[in-house]
């Protein structure tokens, strides 16, 4: 597989067209989080030095850098983007990308959720996932930097051994260093079976690592002083398909034992991705060339080492469909609210009628609107099952923990992506022609966000993690308790009128406890067939659960007195008629079977 070497977008001046505005939802964030049991969460021993006024306080200072050098930043990295030189392997970003990334290093963002003792603020998770939405809508392409940092800090929190923690967990911390995770091959995609990349040991102990890596996210650049590379490989000895897989941490530059910076290491970027969006990320084909590393985990661990970062990081991309959703949401309804067009109800000429003031505008922006946030709640109640499953006593409660957020996790990431997907398309048809026009920037959001369903395990991959890993645990025990709690939950009376919500999202699951029994005795029987309904079986089940968050939302809205507590009711009506009933159409699909994706096999 060849790989063309760019040198990124064009360079040229960037358009002084209308701006994208973002504003940060510090509100709804911390609506999302309260439905997602925030305040349980706060109660534990594990959680004592911060209450919600300090979370409060956190979202709306990072609310503020998000809205300002973080969101000012974004349109430059799509136009000018990052830069490649195929001379010296070198990477560079445009100046306001240091600048916003220098505002998040210095405000030690990076650093809040993860552990004191290595200098981190210990707040939860689910914390972190809002602040990273937020980080995403204001500014995708370089959000991803801290998140694939994120990712190599989790493995070696828990993989590595207490030489590396010391050496490399600082400095990742603070962003003053990033991260990387290295899978991806020529040949190896999806199917890490193929991995080829080899490890050697010296003989002093350490590793040499060779081969050619590709799809690396921010693999190269000149943000931070040094960038750690945690590497799949395979040493000498290794078995075949992913049991021989081995996890290596590579860094740029290698490490002295005082933490210093030695030599540069035999690796470089021979290559940058020119991609349809997320322009100022740079996408490597990195080539390792006998490079210095160290194995992280156990020989031949590597598979359940690198799943610890995937795992971290399907959250954290997940997020980025409510992220992009949220930004082009706001442009549409600030669009929609000032261009006028036509007329509606009793309005004469030569008056005319703002956008928004008809309903099938009205219909598009309230479809982003609810999408977002329903994906929002969905991935925050699985950030939350995290928490709970880190910081519970050992005992049923703390395994229930974990067998939601594995249960969750794939349809978190899945669903939301694709409704990030459907917001951004939904925006530039709000905006009509000017929205196919890249100068009023409702396109980047479309094209940033396209990735979002492909990488860190395709949507479909999420679907046949769903359907063949997570369902059949314990005969389908989790799954059923799931469902049960949701229907003890809806069976429950409110102080707001939800009946209509609740008739819906009823029916939503019990056609999702059909659906989900049928999978269960299929996925045996004739897996096939469970593999041709996975995808439309996710699809119910996010939309199922999202119409009953939607509903919660509503519910906590009411009992605090929240002052759109009406609004939030009525959001939950329209998506649940509009959304969850369009997706219960969907068990026809689930439960055809095979058979009929036969029209287009190969013919022999």
């Amino acid at each position: 597989m060849s790989h063309q070497v760019s040198t990124g977008p064009a360079k040229r001046e960037v358009s002084s067209g209308p701006a994208t505005p973002y504003s940060a939802p510090v509100v709804e964030l911390l609506l999302a989080l309260k439905v997602a049991g925030l305040d349980q969460l706060l109660a534990l021993d594990d959680f004592a030095h911060v209450d919600s006024d300090a979370i409060s306080s956190v979202l709306e200072e990072f609310g503020r850098l998000a809205n300002g050098v973080l969101a000012s930043s974004d349109r430059v990295g799509d136009v000018i983007g990052a830069q490649y030189d195929p001379a010296t392997g070198t990477i560079t970003t445009p100046d306001e990308f240091h600048r916003a990334f220098s505002h998040f290093v210095d405000g030690g963002w990076s650093a809040l959720a993860h552990p004191r003792e290595f200098g981190g603020g210990e707040l939860p998770t689910v914390v972190s996932l809002a602040l990273q939405e937020m980080f995403a809508s204001a500014n995708m392409a370089l959000s991803l930097n801290p998140v694939l940092t994120q990712g190599a800090i989790e493995a070696l929190l828990q993989w590595g051994n207490d030489q590396q923690k010391d050496i490399y967990l600082a400095r990742l911390l603070t962003s003053e260093w990033s991260g990387t995770m290295n899978l991806t091959e020529p040949d190896a995609g999806s199917d890490l079976n193929e991995i080829r990349a080899m490890a050697h040991q010296a003989d002093d102990g350490t590793w040499r690592v060779s081969g050619t890596k590709i799809f690396i996210t921010w693999g190269e650049h000149d943000l931070a002083q040094n960038i750690i590379h945690l590497v799949l490989a395979r040493t000498p000895d290794s078995p075949p398909g992913t049991k021989g897989l081995s996890l290596f941490v590579v860094p740029k530059f290698l490490v002295n034992p005082d933490g210093t910076l030695g030599e540069r290491n035999t690796f470089r970027a021979i290559g940058m991705e020119h991609k349809l969006g997320i322009h100022g990320s740079s996408t490597c084909v990195m080539q390792f060339d006998d490079a210095t590393g160290e194995l992280v985990g156990p020989r031949h661990g590597g598979m359940r080492a690198m799943f610890t970062m995937m795992n971290a990081a399907r959250l954290s991309i997940g997020v980025q469909g409510p992220a992009v959703g949220e930004r082009a949401f706001q442009h549409a309804f600030e669009y929609a609210s000032g261009r006028l067009q036509g007329r509606t109800g009793n309005v004469k000429p030569p008056e005319r009628s703002p956008l928004v003031d008809h309903p099938d505008v009205q219909r598009m922006l309230l479809l982003m609107s609810t999408m977002t946030r329903a994906s929002r709640l969905l991935l925050f109640l699985a950030g939350g099952q995290k928490d709970h499953a880190m910081h519970l006593e050992p005992g049923p409660a703390r395994e229930r923990a974990q067998q939601m957020v594995d249960l969750l996790t794939p349809v978190a990431k899945a669903w939301s992506t694709d409704r990030g997907v459907d917001s951004s398309s939904l925006g530039i048809q709000v905006l009509g022609g000017a929205g196919f026009i890249e100068e009023y920037g409702m396109a980047q959001r479309l094209r940033d966000v396209r990735i979002a369903p492909i990488y860190e395990g395709t949507n479909g991959i999420q679907a046949i993690d769903l359907v063949f890993r997570k369902l059949p645990r314990d005969g389908g025990k989790w799954v059923r308790l799931l469902m049960d709690e949701v229907e003890e939950s809806l069976a429950k009376s409110g102080g707001v009128d939800l009946s209509t919500a609740t008739s819906v999202v009823s029916e939503a699951i019990m056609h999702l406890r059909d659906s989900t029994e049928w999978m269960l005795k299929t996925v045996e029987s004739a897996p096939d067939d469970a593999l041709a309904g996975a995808t439309n079986y996710l699809e119910l089940f996010g939309s199922a659960i999202g119409g009953w968050l939607m509903i919660e939302r509503a519910r906590l809205a009411s009992a605090e007195g929240h002052s759109d507590a009406e609004r939030i009711a009525l959001e939950s009506d329209f998506f649940a008629v509009d959304v969850v009933a369009r997706s219960s159409g969907l068990v026809r699909s689930i439960t055809a079977g095979a058979h009929r994706l036969a029209a287009h096999a190969p013919q022999g």
